[in-house]
């Protein structure tokens, strides 16, 4: 006949021996800590930090790349032509007299003092002022009234500063109208002080 064993019932732990438990797993933990901060495989490492770019100095701008100036180039290509080319296209503009009137207006004194700038920017060139009347009136009152006109012209220059031995007067009266209409735009257009340049 089998005997048959007793199972006990498991003892209760004593303080001492959970105590001792703890310990031990608190040591444990601590044991593989230490392991893990004193191995440098396991420790981060922080990226290497890129040293900033020097700084390059500014590119050298050659003089010859550099763009002439507009106003240059005009003036040279103006200095450069002949006195027919130049009068054709001429920097000057004409000035408008009233019907029978040898006064300078605003809209007069204004292109004559632009025309006197132009003769500053070419301090060689001498002009000539030619009075133009309508046709309307006798030829020797047109042509008095042509010579008041660019005598008038020609002291205004004066009173900008422009030397009077660069300033020449002629009339020619209604002989050559710029506008051959028979009506008052036509006459508007034709009493007029013209500028010609007689010497560059």
């Amino acid at each position: 006949m089998r005997r048959r064993m007793r199972s006990t019932p498991p003892r209760p732990m004593t303080a001492v021996a959970i105590v001792g438990t703890v310990l031990g797993i608190v040591a444990a933990g601590c044991a593989q800590r230490q392991a893990a901060v004193a191995s440098p495989a396991t420790a981060a490492t922080p990226p290497p930090v890129a040293a900033p770019a020097a700084p390059q100095p500014p590119s050298r701008v050659e003089e010859d790349v550099l763009p002439v100036p507009t106003e240059s180039i005009a003036e040279d290509a103006i200095a450069s032509r002949s006195l027919d080319e130049v009068n054709r296209n001429s920097p000057f503009a004409s000035a408008f007299f009233g019907l029978d009137s040898a006064e300078l207006d605003d809209a007069g004194r204004a292109v004559v003092t632009a025309n006197a700038e132009v003769l500053r920017t070419y301090p060689t060139w001498a002009v000539t002022i030619e009075g133009h009347c309508d046709e309307r009136g006798t030829a020797e009152y047109n042509l008095a009234l042509g010579e008041r006109r660019a005598v008038a012209v020609k002291a205004y220059l004066m009173s900008l500063g422009i030397a009077p031995d660069r300033i020449q007067t002629v009339s020619y009266g209604k002989e050559f109208p710029f506008d051959s209409d028979h009506d008052e735009p036509a006459w508007a257009a034709n009493r007029r002080a013209h500028f010609v340049i007689t010497s560059n």
